[in-house]
């Protein structure tokens, strides 16, 4: 009951500061389990109302591959399960049928080129191998950093994990905090238990890393307003601001590079088959020119 309370206290929160929209009466929805209580997305379509069992298996056809290497850890209903923390505070449910099918298709798009084992001729094509792993294979460092509010755990490994890979001992420790986990303690949880991996993904995805700052979310399905410096980094609203936020410079202000195409593709691919088409891809799509918000080592996923 206490994680139910604490979400419609966000959400509560959430309402209150949002000026002159928190003044009307709110509509009390139920959407059963995924979507419930005061909240201004709670009436819209919930993610399971326009995304399938069917289109999850098509947009990773091959997960479960002999030759994949998390052969039965990810499903569906992982994915719903996370998501319906989420979706009270928009994920999924912001804007009409299209943006929510887009905005499922952006994050997903992410989460399937970090976890893909696909190259050129991979049978499926390489787009269908999104999932493939759920943890960094040979990790070349333990990536433990000194840090005095996250300091490593004995005999922890913080290398990559999860369905939007973290790494580094204080990015563990900053997402555990935010999905009520001790990852700092226990990082081995993110390629263990699969609605937590899905959540911690969803929770990057929603969460501004620094103050002043959009989430990808935001900068996605438009809550954000970019600054006249924002502009001037020719930072704009868009899938490409996503991978900024993101990746930082790892990916963006490099130009039409490997790493930022094969995440582009992977959206599009999966806006083919949710229906939605590629064509709906929208505006600001890359992030090449894009000056990154914050510089390298400070994200949560790489």
């Amino acid at each position: 009951m206490g994680g139910r309370w604490a979400v419609a206290a966000v959400v509560l929160a959430l309402l209150v500061a949002a000026g002159p929209a928190a003044g009307k009466k709110e509509k009390m929805c139920d959407k059963g389990w995924e979507c419930k209580g005061p909240s201004i997305y709670c009436c819209n379509d919930t993610i399971t109302d326009f995304f399938q069992v069917y289109q999850f298996e098509n947009l990773f056809a091959k997960r479960n591959a002999p030759v994949s290497h998390a052969v039965g850890f990810w499903d569906y209903q992982a994915f719903i399960t996370a998501a319906a923390i989420y979706e009270p505070l928009g994920f999924g449910t912001t804007g009409g049928k299209k943006m929510q099918m887009k905005e499922i298709s952006a994050f997903l798009g992410h989460v399937g080129s970090k976890t893909s084992c696909g190259y050129g001729v991979a049978t499926g094509g390489p787009l269908a191998w999104g999932l493939c792993y759920n943890r960094e294979m040979s990790p070349s460092q333990d990536y433990c950093a000194d840090n005095y509010e996250y300091p490593c755990s004995p005999g922890a490994s913080y290398y990559g994990r999860g369905a939007l890979p973290v790494y580094w001992n204080y990015n563990y420790g900053v997402t555990g905090d935010g999905v009520k986990a001790d990852l700092l303690n226990h990082p081995e949880y993110l390629e263990q238990n699969a609605t937590l991996a899905f959540q911690a993904a969803i929770w990057r995805w929603m969460t501004p890393m620094r103050k002043r700052q959009p989430s990808a979310h935001d900068v996605f399905v438009g809550n954000w307003k970019p600054t006249k410096n924002d502009t001037l980094s020719k930072r704009l609203p868009g899938f490409g601001a996503t991978m900024n936020i993101l990746y930082g410079d790892l990916v963006c202000g490099q130009g039409f590079i490997d790493s930022m195409n094969n995440i582009i593709s992977h959206y599009q691919y999966y806006l083919d088959l949710m229906g939605v088409g590629r064509e709906s891809s929208g505006d600001n799509l890359d992030c090449s020119e894009q000056v990154a918000f914050n510089p390298s080592g400070q994200t949560a996923t790489s």
